[in-house]
């Protein structure tokens, strides 16, 4: 029995020695595949391009960019993911090749690789390659200290600009290898080289720094600054960066609650949650020791803690807008008693303000929203009752409000008829022809039952004179003219008599044309230009001889709707019990 359990404790420890060692050549296999030896043959006989400088425990970027004079940014952050770059590295005493990934302290964007800060240790060959663009580029990158580059008075990085005022901007970079004589420094903003523009007054670059008189907020970012120096038969280029912030002068206000102001009465349902929000304003702070909250009853710690949440707005030089929630999951008798107070302080003062829940009243909302949707629909059907009747409102408006339009405009015809002059054997004897149409349907209802006057040229003027005489004085004594179009029309010679009214009507605007569509037809190529753009633009009321005849269609209210406003015998003498009795039926009818 003991040589039994030996043998299986045995076997138990022999297993567990076996997983450690897997698990030990796992992680070396995982670790060797993240650092293994990279191997790039198309490299290993290209000498290095760009040599660069830079300061130990500063910001750094390196871009995959072959050198070039007129190059007028550093990095470019805006890649075709088909031009993505690879990375690789050694230092120069080893000849194992490491690619690059992403750290805490180095950043892969765009085109380049940002040190965070750059350290001594990162010194050494880096590699770039892009599909399609650069096969292959060596750029040596050398890190020292401040002391190893001789640097005197060596100026910050980090620069706090104050807005509206004049600031200056120096290369700290100018102030190492004092004993080189240095070219022309290179300004760089977010990427881009900086020159002066005419657009930028404001902006000078003097004596290697950067003058802003006055300071804007959009001054603020990261500027890099290069030079060359010359060791030996080695061109080395310089590269410090400087962050700027722009900054204003600090407030001298308490901050501003803009809701709720005072005290506030807002409405709430028992049983169901609620957010209580504040908006305050906060003017600008360098070290904001800003702080907003919510009270119940003005005590800030209670049994019941509010669960209160706060949203940033994007900061500025005026400072920013905070909105701080508090929210309650169901609210209680307790909540409808309470004061809820929104507390806000910074360095210079506090503010507070006061919201009061009370009972939300359904039977008042419900009264508010059957009378809204009652209204709505009362809108709705008068809009229709005037949309389908409009001209009939319109008629009876003019029968009893409106004065007629016939009087002492020196007109002596309401009306002026103007229609084809057919022989007896053209006309369809079925249908209407359009002289009995002129001479009898249209005198009847228009003259007999509304008490206009028409001038019909045969029965109305005395021959004798010229007929274009005639017609045009006919018109011009007319306040409408009545245009039957059909397809005898447009291609005789009463076509003439359309034109002239097209051009009294230009000339007089009291006279207007109506256009009575009596038959299809078909515009001839030789219609006058001004009598094809009156056809098109003039409203045209279409006859139907088989449903038009009759007086109470439709097709006779409208010739009353477009003919002169005139009050006919019966109308003026119709009281004001017959005006509602002529609406009651047209609701009705």
């Amino acid at each position: 029995m003991i040589h039994k359990e030996n043998v299986s404790e045995y076997q138990g420890k022999s297993i567990k020695k076996i997983m450690l060692t897997l698990c030990w050549i796992l992680t070396l296999f995982l670790s060797g595949a993240e650092t293994r030896e990279v191997n790039l043959p198309g490299c290993s006989h290209v000498e290095p391009q760009i040599w660069y400088r830079a300061i130990d425990g500063e910001e750094f970027v390196l871009q995959c960019a072959l050198p070039a004079s007129d190059a007028t940014h550093i990095y470019n952050n805006s890649l075709p993911n088909q031009q993505k770059v690879k990375w690789f590295w050694h230092q120069k005493d080893e000849e194992t090749l490491q690619v690059i990934k992403e750290s805490p302290n180095l950043a892969l964007q765009g085109d380049a690789l940002w040190f965070k800060p750059v350290r001594d240790s990162v010194s050494g060959v880096y590699i770039c390659m892009i599909w399609g663009k650069i096969p292959c580029l060596k750029i040596v990158l050398e890190v020292q200290t401040k002391r190893a580059a001789k640097c005197s008075g060596y100026d910050t990085n980090i620069l706090y600009l104050l807005a509206d005022s004049g600031n200056s901007i120096t290369c700290p970079g100018t102030k190492c290898y004092s004993h080189i004589k240095k070219p022309d420094v290179k300004w760089y903003k977010d990427g881009h080289q900086l020159k002066l523009r005419k657009n930028r007054p404001s902006l000078k670059l003097k004596h290697n720094e950067i003058f802003l008189n006055p300071t804007y907020d959009k001054d603020a970012g990261t500027y890099v600054c290069d030079y060359t120096l010359h060791d030996n038969t080695t061109k080395w280029t310089m590269r410090t960066a400087v962050m700027v912030e722009v900054t204003a002068k600090n407030t001298i206000h308490p901050p501003n609650i803009l809701y709720p102001s005072g005290v506030v009465i807002l409405e709430a349902e028992l049983g169901k949650p609620l957010e209580l929000e504040c908006r305050v304003q906060f003017g600008f702070e360098t070290v904001s020791p800003m702080r907003v909250v919510w009270k119940r009853n003005n005590e800030e710690n209670t049994n019941e803690k509010l669960n209160q949440e706060t949203s940033v707005f994007p900061k500025g030089l005026k400072g920013h807008t905070l909105l701080h929630v508090a929210t309650l999951k169901e609210v209680t008798e307790k909540d409808l008693r309470s004061n809820f107070t929104c507390f806000a302080e910074n360095s210079v003062g506090n503010v507070t303000a006061v919201i009061q829940l009370k009972r939300k009243q359904r039977v008042l909302f419900l009264y508010v929203l059957c009378s809204a949707i009652s209204t709505l629909f009362a809108c709705v059907l008068c809009a229709t009752f005037i949309y389908q009747h409009w001209i009939e409102i319109v008629l009876m408006y003019r029968s009893y409000l409106v004065h007629n339009e016939s009087t002492e405009d020196g007109k002596e015809f309401d009306a002026f008829v103007s229609y084809a002059k057919l022989d007896s054997s053209e006309s369809d004897s079925t249908l209407i022809s359009e002289e009995k149409f002129a001479l009898e349907l249209l005198p009847d209802m228009l003259e007999n039952k509304y008490g206009y006057r028409l001038c019909i040229l045969e029965r109305d003027i005395l021959p004798g004179g010229a007929y274009t005489d005639e017609v045009v004085t006919a018109i011009k004594q007319s306040r409408r003219v009545i245009i039957i179009l059909s397809p005898a029309y447009v291609s005789g010679q009463s076509i003439f008599e359309l034109q002239a009214a097209v051009n009294c009507a230009l000339e007089d605007k009291r006279i207007k044309l109506i256009l009575i569509k009596f038959q299809a037809f078909q515009e001839p190529e030789t219609m006058p230009p001004a009598v094809k753009k009156a056809l098109r633009i003039l409203p045209i009321i279409t006859w139907n001889s088989l449903i038009s005849a009759t007086p109470d269609k439709k097709f006779w209210k409208y010739m009353h709707y477009h003919m002169p406003v005139k009050a006919t015998k019966m109308l003026r003498n119709c009281s004001l019990k017959n005006l509602f009795q002529r609406l009651f039926r047209l609701v009705y009818q």
